[in-house]
Formats: C-alpha cells, structure tokens, sequence
C-alpha cells in the first residue's frame, strides 16, 4: 500500500516533467491562435518524449486505480 502511493508520487512528477519538455507551441500568444504553423510528424526527441507520456500517463492511472482498490 504504502509503496503504491511513493510510486504514485514519483510518477506524477515525472508526467509533470514529461508534459512541461514538450513546449512546442508554447507562449500566451499560440493560446488564442498566434501560432500559424502546421506540424504533420514527430521526429526523435519530440515522438521519445510523446511515447514516455503515454506510458507514464497509463502506469499513473493502473497506480492510482491500485491505490483505491488496495
């Protein structure tokens, strides 16, 4: 139980820090249409960090589902 709620925690920050790399169109101006650029494909470091936050998102919801069940 307890090591369910430790591995909860760490994956939340590491989610945070996942979604945070990933500032592709980032700024207040892109928030209400700025940004008038078009991205078909991720390449490298943008589809590695896409994939990790996919898999981290999916480990912290079976985490958190165990931490309710147990």
């Amino acid at each position: 139980m307890f090591y369910f709620k430790i591995a909860q925690i760490i994956l939340a920050f590491l989610l945070i820090i996942v979604i945070l790399l990933q500032s592709r169109g980032s700024g207040l101006g892109s928030a209400f249409g700025g940004s008038n650029t078009v991205f078909l494909t991720k390449r490298g470091l943008e589809k590695k960090l896409y994939n990790a936050t996919i898999i981290l998102s999916i480990l912290f919801f079976a985490v958190s589902l165990a931490v309710i069940i147990f």
